[in-house]
């Protein structure tokens, strides 16, 4: 699942057509997505064959605005995956609660540094099920947003974006639930999972955390910086 996502999403220009795509009930066209990002229509309809291609969006035919006049297009819109990757399936809400109590029972510093280091191991098996990580390390920038899709794909709801003069992960979404909130040390997996897949598509980088939901932010905010 990794895999595709990141084959679909890969492109920053692509995903912000999803997210386009997403936000139009009635579907986007090619030339309405050129116009919306200033691309050629052929480049545009590649973007949305990809990932009409992932399954991600769906293709019909949508007439002419004027008494149904006019040649016809192709109208994409997302189909239900977009709902499976902004609510994925849950984590298993008992083990997520067994695994903030045995973290209560460490010191406090301690359980972070084991969670963090979790988290790190974690983010080199979800580097490598993307395939040959190699390619990847050329760009820092490009790393940053497969790590995205991946947490995305892991139910984080996450995108990559420029912030200043650095670049920071933005997770809408946390699979951990409450369990996080009454054991914040549970957010040391999610820095442990950026730091260890980073790490394996692009070389050492420094992480961050700027906000969390745990501590009662809208969103949780990593800064990245190489």
């Amino acid at each position: 699942m990794v895999t595709a996502i990141t084959s679909a999403f890969g492109d920053p220009t692509r995903r912000d057509i999803y997210l386009f795509a997403r936000e139009a009930p009635d579907g986007v066209t090619a030339t309405e997505v050129a116009e919306r990002f200033a691309l050629h229509p052929n480049v545009a309809r590649h973007h949305l064959d990809k990932l009409s291609g992932g399954g991600y969006l769906e293709v019909d035919v949508r007439r002419g605005p004027r008494n149904g006049a006019g040649r016809p297009s192709k109208c994409y819109r997302t189909t239900g995956t977009a709902e499976a990757l902004e609510f994925p399936v849950r984590h298993d809400d008992v083990l997520i609660a067994l695994l903030g109590r045995a973290l209560a029972l460490i010191p406090a510093d301690q359980a972070e540094s084991l969670a963090e280091e979790v988290g790190q191991d974690f983010g080199r098996v979800m580097a490598e099920a993307m395939g040959d990580t190699a390619e990847q390390q050329r760009s820092f920038r490009a790393a940053l947003h497969a790590v995205a899709d991946a947490l995305t794909a892991h139910g984080f709801a996450a995108h990559a974006e420029k912030h200043g003069d650095g670049l920071r992960i933005v997770s809408e979404h946390c699979p951990f639930g409450g369990a996080a909130i009454e054991n914040p040390v549970i957010c040391a997996l999610d820095r442990g999972m950026v730091r260890g897949m980073l790490g394996s598509l692009y070389g050492d980088a420094s992480t961050m955390i700027e906000s969390s939901v745990a501590f009662g932010d809208e969103v949780c905010v990593t800064s990245v910086s190489d």
